[in-house]
């Protein structure tokens, strides 16, 4: 390979500044694929064309590429005749380099390797770009702002660590079920808690399994319901249970408001009288015992900060990570109040569904639990039964596809004044991608700015007016406790291989 290295003062590029890159990997890769065009599947995911330095080898690449995308068959002969057809050839140093390329590289055996090698080189070479990009903008500002030039490096940064190379591929069977009965052995165990984050509410609790790590969940409700109120809830939940980050984007009401409905929530006071700061006596005492709870370990953040960016919350986000820890929770209040630099409002349910599509991996990225608050469409009003249902998202194609759980909530006083359920308020689960739908009933309570539940005893409603489910008679794997479930899965792990099924001996579900 070092043959090669008095070609790359021909070649290479801006002579003034040497810039990373690695020519012997580069014709590595090359002649590799020239040799042994079946070691495609080992290099096509870890590089593309702009990632070669010089230009005659993304020439190469680019030709070797499209042969091989199109199932023809490749070598320096039919290479050639592509590069000839392109009138690229000369320019990619002719027959002669691409036999030298053949001629130089004996083996295969560590081509995905060297693809590595110039992946990394060129985000060394982009990052470069985007500092320089950066000085120059520093440097004549164009009346822009300093917070306006950090916002746009950000962005530019967080746009290179968007082309790096993918990880992850195909899975065996074995790997994910070893995992699968991993977890459900875990949560038999140690019960609900090792799954995920609870939401304070038991019953929900129940049918939702928790909220889990990487879901993107959807709060929606008609003005005056309490979809905040109940969203905040599972906020203070989570700030008193998990040693994790909790951070709150509230782009409608500010951060001090949402402190104040806490504080009353938490603390059993009027908000009334938290927000006029005519407390009582014992009301002190309160006050201070809830402000000593949420700031008992620095882990709780509110950003107030109206009509955020996807990419802005996402480097706001990283950034507390890199401070304070794993991020637990994230909750957006609303998802309507964001906005995409560019749009310009020209085109709003694309603009909702690429911030839906950014939330989804927001949630992934941190492997945390993303609450978005949503609005409904005014269609609902018009019904004579107001419940809520997915189609009344507002643009909800993209935000009901997104979505891992779907939750309504419905107070039918706003409505009925003289409602037999005055004073509580249906949770509805419209969408759960591992579960049932349904409903489930907790108290409202106005003056707390918060939502509990509902204690036996303390009501006279029917289990189906609770949103009890009635027990299936036939009952599938899916649908059992998680102790019988953890057995079944462990016994087919420990089964694997005892010798196949008898053909025709499975029986229907």
């Amino acid at each position: 390979m070092n043959d090669h290295i008095h070609l790359a003062a021909e070649y290479d590029q801006n002579p003034s500044r040497e810039l990373p890159h690695s020519v012997e990997a580069e014709q590595a890769i090359l002649g590799g694929l020239l040799n042994e065009p079946r070691a495609w599947v080992r290099v096509s995911d870890l590089v593309v064309e702009s990632d070669f330095f010089r230009a005659d080898h993304r020439l190469i690449f680019k030709a070797i590429a499209r042969l091989l995308e199109e199932g023809r068959a490749l070598d320096v002969v039919t290479a050639q005749e592509a590069l000839d057809r392109a009138g690229d050839l000369s320019n990619a140093g002719g027959l002669a380099y691409l036999k030298e390329l053949s001629d130089n590289t004996p083996s295969v055996a560590n081509i995905a390797s060297f693809a590595r090698v110039v992946s990394e080189r060129s985000q060394f070479r982009k990052i470069i770009g985007v500092c320089g990009e950066i000085e120059q903008s520093a440097s004549s500002p164009n009346g822009r702002t300093a917070e306006d030039l950090v916002h746009d490096a950000e962005s530019k940064m967080l746009s290179v660590a968007g082309q790096r190379p993918k990880e992850g591929g195909p899975v065996g069977i074995d790997t994910l079920l070893r995992k699968a009965v991993e977890k459900i052995e875990s949560a038999h165990e140690s019960g609900l808690e090792s799954l995920g984050q609870s939401t304070g509410f038991v019953d929900l609790d129940s049918k939702l399994s928790l909220l889990r790590p990487a879901d993107l969940v959807i709060v929606a409700g008609r003005p005056s319901m309490g979809k905040t109120t109940f969203a905040m809830n599972i906020v203070e939940e989570a700030v008193l249970r998990s040693e994790k980050v909790v951070v709150v984007y509230s782009m409608e009401m500010p951060g001090d408001a949402l402190l104040t409905r806490m504080l009353s929530s938490m603390g059993s006071i009027d908000q009334s009288r938290v927000r006029s700061g005519k407390l009582l006596n014992e009301d002190w005492t309160k006050l201070t015992k809830a402000a000593n709870a949420l700031n008992k370990n620095d882990r709780f953040f509110i950003d107030d900060t109206p009509a955020l960016s996807p990419s802005e919350m996402r480097s706001r986000t990283r950034r507390l990570r890199r401070v304070h820890g794993e991020i637990g929770l994230i909750m957006v209040d609303y998802l309507q109040l964001m906005q995409i630099p560019g749009y310009g409002g020209l085109n709003r349910t694309n603009e909702i569904s690429a911030i839906s599509r950014s939330l989804k991996a927001l949630a992934k990225e941190f492997d945390c639990p993303v609450i978005a608050l949503s609005q409904l469409n005014r269609s609902v009003e018009q019904r004579k039964d107001k419940r809520p249902v997915n189609s009344d998202l507002r643009e909800s194609g993209a935000i009901e596809q997104d979505a891992d759980v779907i939750l309504f909530v419905y107070r039918d006083e706003v409505y009925n004044p003289d409602s037999r359920f005055a004073g509580t308020a249906e949770i509805i689960i419209g969408k759960q991608r591992e579960g049932p739908t349904g409903f489930v009933r907790l108290g409202f309570e106005g003056r707390y700015t918060r939502f509990v539940n509902l204690m036996p005893g303390t009501h006279d409603f029917t289990d189906q007016e609770m949103g009890v489910e009635m027990i299936d008679p036939h009952s599938r794997l899916g649908r059992m406790p998680v102790q019988k479930l953890a057995e079944e899965a462990s016994k087919k792990v420990e089964g694997k291989g005892r010798g196949r099924r008898r053909k025709g001996s499975r029986k229907p579900p």
